[in-house]
């Protein structure tokens, strides 16, 4: 492994410990705080510090390519006598105009995902949401298959069986019914798997950080909208909860989001799918720690279960990967 990869996997295990550890926060800012109050004031954090991230990295990048180009090549006319400049014009409103429709996209599925966790978390554990809502995971390739026709190996629907056994243990109670906030988040994972599905569409044709800027812009925009319809917000309440806030705003949204996009860079997509997962396991560390809780026997066997489901659906990939590498020359 050369040192990049290293560093991209340190990275990646980092953004687990904080995605993992979000949970314990969320849970914790709801004895202040209103649920949709609680998602406006942190994706308003985060699109504040993915905004100015976006803005530095696109200055950086202006000044390379303006670094990069002789006055020759700036002022070259082609047959028509538009110059080079002038013809990127176009391609880039085109991207503009994907990145805005794509980051509104990406926003709607992120502030309804999170409505259902938030207030899912308001009725159950920090760690059994954190192992609920990893089932995005599993869903993301069932979904592919339903809507794309993508096939799926066996392997896949097994874990997909595996998944639901470890969510039956992990949730369901004695008179076998599902509590609200088990549900609640488990429709929140199915919208994180849109969620997944809308930014893996719209990535590929627009700038991944102005993208995740524009989708935080767009959640915040919606939050506060139906926060003021259903709920009352108030500084004191913000004020009072501010340390959740800011540790789900700008330490989960943004240093998670920004270090997730530098690792990436240098990280396998399998490999890079397999630690941030490992967010289920230290959320239920960050709920043991922060919040002192406990789970039952049943609740741990679930928790191991639907873990080992979570890394089998990933197996393919890696296979998918090994195959690519031994295939170039």
């Amino acid at each position: 492994m050369n040192k990049k990869k290293l560093i991209g996997n340190i990275l990646l295990f980092f953004t687990a410990i904080i995605w993992g550890t979000a949970f314990a926060f969320q849970r914790e800012g709801m004895e202040y705080i209103e649920p949709i109050t609680f998602t406006a004031s942190r994706m308003t954090l985060a699109a504040v510090v993915i905004g100015v991230v976006s803005l530095l990295f696109s200055a950086a990048e202006k000044k390379r390519e303006k670094l990069g180009e002789s006055s020759f090549e700036t002022a070259k006319e082609d047959e028509t006598g538009n110059t080079s400049s002038e013809r990127k014009q176009p391609a880039e409103r085109g991207k503009a105009r994907i990145t805005v429709i794509g980051g509104i996209c990406c926003g709607l599925f992120l502030t309804f995902a999170t409505f259902f966790q938030q207030v899912g978390i308001v009725y159950t554990s920090a760690g059994k949401a954190g192992f609920i809502t990893a089932l995005y995971i599993l869903f993301v390739p069932i979904l592919s298959f339903v809507i794309l026709r993508k096939r799926s190996g066996w392997m896949i629907w097994t874990a997909t069986a595996l998944g639901l056994v470890g969510m039956f243990l992990l949730c369901m109670t004695e008179d076998l019914s599902l509590s609200l906030g088990d549900g609640l988040v488990f429709i929140c994972a199915g919208l994180f798997s849109g969620h997944i599905m809308c930014c893996d569409h719209f990535a590929k044709k627009a700038n991944p950080l102005k993208l995740s800027a524009v989708q935080f812009v767009t959640s915040a925009v919606v939050s506060w909208v139906a926060a003021f319809i259903f709920e009352e917000p108030g500084i004191d309440k913000i004020l009072s909860a501010i340390i959740p806030i800011v540790y789900c705003g700008l330490v989960s949204g943004g240093v998670g989001y920004t270090l997730q996009m530098i690792a990436q860079k240098y990280t396998q997509p399998a490999v890079a799918s397999l630690l941030m997962s490992l967010e289920s396991v230290f959320a239920v560390i960050g709920g043991a720690v922060i919040l002192g809780e406990r789970m039952s026997g049943s609740e741990i066997t679930g928790c191991i279960v639907m873990f080992a489901a979570i890394i089998m659906v990933q197996i393919p990939q890696f296979n998918e990967v090994k195959e690519n590498h031994a295939s170039k020359p």
